[in-house]
């Protein structure tokens, strides 16, 4: 991996774009190719064991990331060859120029976190990331990354929190909405501990272990109910990092949900409040509505936004919320739901959109803050 980058950005790069660099991108996707693109980024006893074995031949492909699936990407996105994602020239050319932010945060989700083996998920992460290092952020200044954790065991994933750290092209530490244990329990808090250490907040993203089914009475047939069920999953961990504690353990910690479908969420908070009022005895740490905790802490990432056709959803979510810091732009590229240049639902130069496009991604993610400074004049 290289040396860290200068931070300020040329002038070339801010310039030009539909936001001219006034704009984070808070979810885009890149995507491992194939195990073997990981081979040069492992040590020579992995390196033996991958070809041996024959591990250098397994897809890995999540199941609730099917790389065939129209819905995983748009037409105009698709690369000539290999999966959705892939290809360095059309993120920079139909979408980085094209959009033109002042960063985008680059999300691998990559089947490599789930393996029961905990050191060869900690072995492929490790490899991911400075894959992420030397094949994206080193050829667009523009571009930022979430580090890949193993999941399956916090004290690894803390320990590759803590070797990335150094790199402040690396914003968040990314994990999965559904994995072996809700998010809230205490098996997760090194990870939440070492994000906290470097400021870094939690990416929780649309997916899953598959430990467990997606759908609560038990496994489903089709990838449709696989995909509705993400925003339950989402429901899930609100209720689980607020009822265990993780806010009142880790004050300054954000969350933010990517991928979430992000209007679920007033419904489901006015039944947590409603209910935490009669039971409350039972978890004393919680000491305001659970939902004045979610609009301290939780972030979500406005694409896929799922609301009715009109004017005004956007504006409702926030009333409904009593909070315009919440929402953060992103584009979800290249994903079917990612709306072209109708990604966002207002005009660009509304009070509410430069929120959502600048101002609450960079009170998000202090890594954000040394982007150039004229970017938000």
């Amino acid at each position: 991996m290289t040396g860290e980058p200068d931070q300020t950005m040329s002038t070339e790069r801010k310039s030009g774009g539909l936001f001219n660099g006034r704009a984070v991108d808070c979810d885009v996707h890149v995507s491992v190719p194939s195990v073997k693109a990981l081979l040069p980024y492992l040590d020579n006893y992995w390196r033996q064991q991958f070809l041996t074995r024959g591990i250098d031949r397994i897809s890995w492909n999540m199941t609730s990331d099917p790389p065939n699936a129209p819905i995983m990407i748009r037409p105009d996105r698709r690369p000539a060859n290999g999966r959705p994602g892939s290809d360095f020239s059309i993120l920079k050319d139909k979408h980085l120029d094209v959009f033109g932010p002042g960063a985008a945060i680059a999300n691998c989700i990559y089947g490599g976190v789930a393996l029961h083996s905990e050191d060869m998920a900690a072995v492929v992460c490790t490899a991911v990331n400075d894959w992420i290092a030397a094949e994206w952020l080193d050829r667009d200044p523009r571009l930022r990354a979430s580090i890949v954790v193993p999941l399956n065991n916090p004290d690894l994933a803390a320990e590759e929190i803590e070797r990335r750290a150094g790199d402040s092209r690396f914003v968040q530490v990314l994990m999965l909405a559904m994995g072996e244990q809700p998010l809230g329990k205490r098996a997760h808090w090194p990870i939440y501990a070492a994000a906290n250490r470097h400021s870094l907040p939690i990416g929780v993203h649309a997916g899953s272990l598959y430990h467990h089914p997606a759908l609560a009475g038990g496994y489903g047939s089709y990838f449709l109910e696989d995909y509705v069920a993400q925003a339950f999953g989402f429901e899930s961990c609100v209720l689980s990092l607020v009822s265990e504690g993780v806010f009142a353990k880790f004050p300054e910690l954000k969350f933010v949900f990517m991928e979430s479908g992000v209007t679920w969420l007033p419904a489901a908070l006015w039944r947590f409040d409603k209910t935490w009022r009669g039971v409350r005895a039972e978890i004393p740490w919680v000491k305001t509505p659970p939902s004045a905790l979610v609009r301290d802490h939780i972030r979500l990432t406005l694409q896929p936004f799922d609301a009715p056709e009109g004017a005004g959803r956007l504006e409702r979510f926030c009333e409904q919320m009593k909070s315009d810091e919440m929402v953060l732009f992103s584009t979800d590229f290249p994903h079917w739901h990612f709306d072209g240049q109708d990604a966002l639902p207002i005009g660009a130069d509304t009070p509410l959109a430069r929120k959502i496009l600048w101002d609450n991604p960079l009170a998000t993610y202090p890594r954000l803050r040394a982007l150039s400074p004229e970017i938000a004049a």
